[in-house]
Formats: structure tokens, C-alpha cells, sequence
């Protein structure tokens, strides 16, 4: 649909009263990252567990440093006024051990983007707003229109959704550029996620220069009234440079290279800080002022719709659900499953893949039989240590390994004493159809 900046549909004024849920009471310990992590022992619980199915862990257990597994699990329990309390429980999980977090960065830079709107105080300007983007610099694209809206009209909220319902790349490309690489890194860090280093778009081969700068936007009204004109931005500080590789050789432009890839300057996230800021959208009071995303009542639920629903009940974009069906991304529980799937389980999570490394950040609802839980978890599937060869071990090995240990933790979720059972309402979302 053609872009038009002179028929749009008037948006009203924008509140920015900043939103706080209050899912545990003021009095309560808040979590600071790492906190509960001081378990009798990091692997014991997680190992035991995986030990009474050799079946599908044998293999895993044995080879746990080479295949880069990571895991945390949190159990929640609910109080008599149903607020949570969380038990964190760590397998072989080491900030140190570099993984690439493919897609999963694309989770803080939607809620950055949500963030950043709620910060500039411009009336007017929300989610919905057109959002165009220019070009100013080498390998820099021009967006004007979006074919996936009713309209025709990009904006923050279909670019965020389009990243949660099928893990969109040139969506996450769009708030990379509105937000620009200094801003989200700098706000991450503030916000105690120290290890964060977001510093690249997705899919597209762009130098380090090209990604510290960032494309100029413009926001405009209904009416095709500019609300807000940023110029291109361009990150001038230096950021974390560590000293990652990974494998024994890669393919570069066709040509075998033998030796390690270099991932010192491509994006890195620990899984600790993926799973904190999942625990921070879902459960945001759980967690200290300074690590809460800045967001309304209306963006969290905006977040957990998203989050959590099945391209198949998606009108706008339509999704082909041959290529994109419900369980697309759900890896954990579900794993390469395809069909349709039961509506008594919700899954908000968010996934990532690539270089053979395969993430999941997942909080788990089951309303039927009253089950909550969070679970994250990461693996490396390229056991010939070549990159870049398309010859990953997704299907045999990280798949179904993320699927049976969703279904094991499930498991044991289910057989678990509460003391009280969870009010899981605020879960049970509205969704396009």
C-alpha cells in the first residue's frame, strides 16, 4: 500500500505518566543480577535433573564445554496475595564463555526502542506513529512505506512486533537506527546489564564505521505533521572489544579461512543479563528501579501480546504459516514441532540463532494446570567447528535439546508442591484472532 503522509489517522495526545506494576510488595528484597545465584552448588539441581534422563542429556552432560551450554532456571512461587518470589538455578552458566546471541539482542532493543519514545515527551508521539527512515551515510537504506501494515505506515510498535512474532531482521535493523549504537548500549550499562555490547545491524554485511552510525529518522502525525526529526547519530566512544572466537575455520566470500572467527567485535550479551531483563518486563517490581525499561501500562501489555502470540493469529502482517508456523521461535517446550498448538500454554520468550548457536529466554504459562516458570538456555550446534558452511547440527542436536528440557522442567513443574497457586490473569492476553 503507497505511503501517504496526508492520510493518516489522527492520534490523540501521548501520556507519559511512567507505569510501575507492583507485582511484589515494596517491602520485599529487590534482585540485583547475580544475586541469588549463591546455590549449594551452580550445576547440582540442573545436572541431577538432566542425569534421570540419560536419554536425551547423556550426550550433552559429557560434552557440556564444547557444545557451550548454558542454562538458569527459575522457579516462581506465588504468596497468599499472589506475589512471586523466584529460585534461580545455574548450569555451567560463565559470562566469560562467549556465545553468539544472534536474534535474542533484538529483546532489549525492542524495549529500548518503547523506552525512548516514553522519554522524549512529545505530544503525539507514540508506538503508532509514522516512522520514515533516511539515509546519510555509506550503506544506509531509505524506509517509507511498510506493506505489512493496513495502512502502509511504518511505526516502533509494528517494527516490535514483527520481532517478537517471527524474530524480524530488518525490523530490528529500523530501531537500531532509531535508537543508535551509543544509546543502547549506554542505557543497558546504566541499567546494570554491564556486559551488553549491541554494536551491529542483523543480515546485512555493514563495516564497524557504517554500524556507529545510524540513519536519520523523522516521526510525523495522522495528519503527516513532523513531531520529531533526529539526525543521523554516530557513536564516537569506544566500546568493549573482547577477546572472542570461535571454531577451527570459516567461509568468507566463498574462500576457506583456517582459523579461529573472530567475534570480538560482533554484538554479545551474557545469558544472566537476557534472563534479568525478561524477569524485568515480566515481573518489573521483582527488580530494582534502575534495571525497569521506562514504559506504560500499555506497552507492557503491547509486549506480552507479542511476545507470546502465534503468527497464525496475526492479521496484519498475514504470515504464511507453512514457513512461519506457531511454535516458529517457542524453542524451548516445543522445539522443531509444527501444526497448531494448544492455547492453554503461553510462551513469552525470545530466541536467536546463527553461527551455530542456537538461544532461547523463555517465561512459561501453562493456565490449565496453573504452571508458571522462567528458563533460558544456549548451545553450540556446529560440532565439525567449521563456520559459515551451512552444515550446523540445529535439527540433531540443539532442537531437540531445547524441546526436552523445556518438557523436563515442565515436567517437573507439574509433580511441584506450591504452596499457593499462581493468578496468572495478567497472562491471559487478547490476541488479533
Amino acid at each position: 500500500m503507497k505511503f501517504s503522509f496526508f492520510c493518516f489517522l489522527v492520534f490523540g495526545l501521548y501520556s507519559f505518566v511512567v507505569y510501575r506494576h507492583d507485582d511484589v510488595p515494596h517491602s520485599q528484597t529487590l534482585y540485583m543480577p547475580g544475586q541469588e545465584k549463591d546455590t549449594s552448588g551452580e550445576n547440582s539441581f540442573l545436572e541431577e535433573l538432566m542425569k534421570k534422563y540419560p536419554q536425551y542429556f547423556d550426550f550433552i552432560l559429557q560434552h557440556r564445554d564444547s557444545l557451550k551450554v548454558q542454562i538458569i532456571y527459575t522457579q516462581i512461587n506465588r504468596d497468599i496475595h499472589n506475589n512471586p518470589s523466584f529460585k534461580n538455578y545455574y548450569f555451567n552458566v560463565n559470562p566469560d564463555k562467549y556465545f553468539y546471541p544472534a536474534s535474542s539482542v533484538k529483546l532489549p532493543v525492542a524495549l529500548l526502542a518503547l523506552q525512548k519514545l516514553n522519554e522524549l515527551r512529545l505530544a503525539g508521539l507514540n508506538k503508532s506513529s509514522s516512522f520514515v527512515t533516511e539515509k546519510a551515510y555509506s550503506g544506509q537504506t531509505v524506509v517509507l512505506n511498510d506493506p505489512t501494515t493496513p495502512d502502509g505506515r511504518p511505526s516502533v510498535g509494528q517494527y516490535v512486533k514483527k520481532i517478537f512474532l517471527v524474530s524480524d531482521n530488518d525490523a530490528f535493523n529500523r530501531l537500531y537506527e532509531f535508537l543508535g549504537q551509543e544509546y543502547i548500549n549506554d542505557r543497558l550499562h546504566k541499567m546494570g546489564y554491564t556486559d551488553a555490547r549491541i554494536v551491529h545491524r542483523l543480515e546485512i554485511s555493514l563495516s564497524e564505521d557504517e554500524n556507529r552510525h545510524s540513519n536519520p529518522v523523522n516521526f510525523y502525525n495522522g495528519s503527516g505533521k513532523l513531531l520529531y526529526r533526529q539526525p543521523m547519530q554516530f557513536n564516537q566512544h569506544p566500546y568493549m572489544i573482547s577477546n572472542d572466537s570461535i571454531g577451527k575455520g570459516y567461509y568468507k566470500g566463498g574462500q576457506f579461512i583456517d582459523r579461529a572467527m573472530d567475534f570480538s567485535r560482533k554484538n554479545r550479551i551474557s545469558l544472566e543479563d537476557l534472563h534479568n531483563i525478561l524477569r524485568s518486563i515480566i515481573f518489573p517490581a521483582s527488580v530494582p528501579v534502575k534495571q525497569r525499561f521506562n514504559l506504560r501500562e500499555e506497552d507492557y501489555n503491547f509486549v506480552y501480546r507479542y511476545m507470546s502470540q502465534y503468527p497464525s493469529e496475526t492479521k496484519y502482517p498475514s504470515y504464511d504459516t507453512v514457513n512461519y508456523w506457531d511454535a516458529f521461535g517457542k524453542l524451548l517446550y516445543w522445539g522443531s514441532e509444527k501444526g497448531n498448538l494448544p492455547r492453554n500454554i503461553r510462551i513469552f520468550n525470545k530466541e536467536g540463532d546463527a553461527y551455530g548457536f542456537l538461544t532461547d529466554i523463555n517465561y512459561f504459562v501453562d493456565f490449565d494446570r496453573h504452571i508458571e516458570f522462567m528458563l533460558s538456555a544456549t548451545i553450540y550446534c556446529n560440532q565439525d567447528e567449521i563456520l559459515n558452511d551451512d552444515k550446523y547440527d540445529y535439527d540433531s542436536l540443539g532442537l531437540p535439546f531445547m524441546k526436552q528440557l523445556g518438557r523436563v522442567i515442565y515436567d517437573y513443574e507439574t509433580k511441584r508442591k506450591r504452596a499457593h497457586i499462581p493468578g496468572l490473569m495478567k497472562f491471559r492476553l487478547k490476541y488479533d484472532k
